[in-house]
């Protein structure tokens, strides 16, 4: 395996410039992933990762910078262009039993080993992943610095916001459908109301707190 020398990527490079000093240094493949639904307190952690082609994605930035409807248009461009993409979706009950933290590796992790084309190399957004059996990078704010992983966050987004909409039908009551499962005061208010359903994480002190003081008083 070739190591990358050391370089310098200029900050004004654009989203491309970290893949594409990688590739000059005999990377081909180069994976990137991200997640979302970490600081959410009800629904999944979605991971997700992606190898770009050649060809850039229109219309491609880090997830929390497009509205909704960009999301939808460059979720569709990346399916449409990327070599290889894969998402994990990991369920409130095993956050509760493992940890957000081990959920969040684990989920990166699987997500890259889930690629179709093994990458050469990866890099992942903020946390370090080891156990992939390549050489990686975690890179602060990678969604915002590098393509590969600005698609693995729009993947993962729109793959998170789309199941928080099925659960809006299916518990109409908490508003997943607007806060998407983070702490807003209406989803607190809702949950002093009615208590937690299945798809919160009873793990988090803010629904342990609800769902004991339901328990004490029922």
């Amino acid at each position: 395996m070739i190591s990358p020398t050391r370089g310098v990527i200029r900050r004004d490079g654009g989203l491309y410039a970290l893949e594409k000093a990688l590739h000059r240094r005999g990377f081909a493949a180069v994976a990137g992933a991200d997640e979302a639904g970490r600081g959410a307190c009800a629904g999944p952690l979605v991971a997700a990762a992606a190898v770009l082609g050649a060809t850039p994605v229109p219309g491609l930035a880090d997830s929390k910078l497009l509205t909704p409807a960009a999301r939808d248009r460059v979720f569709d461009e990346v399916l449409a262009r990327a070599v290889s993409y894969a998402v994990v979706i990991i369920e409130p009950a095993d956050i509760d039993r493992y940890g957000l933290h081990v959920c969040n590796i684990a989920g990166l992790r699987r997500a890259i080993a889930g690629l179709d084309v093994r990458p050469d190399y990866a890099l992942t957004d903020g946390f370090r992943v080891d156990g992939t059996g390549i050489p990686g990078l975690a890179v602060w704010k990678g969604d915002q610095v590098a393509a590969c992983v600005a698609a693995a966050s729009v993947l993962a987004k729109v793959t998170r916001d789309r199941i928080m909409a099925d659960l809006d039908t299916a518990y109409p009551e908490y508003g997943f459908g607007v806060h998407k499962g983070y702490v807003t005061p209406v989803h607190a208010a809702a949950l002093e109301r009615h208590g937690p359903c299945p798809e919160h994480r009873r793990s988090y002190a803010n629904v342990a707190r609800v769902a004991d003081k339901k328990y004490v008083s029922a």
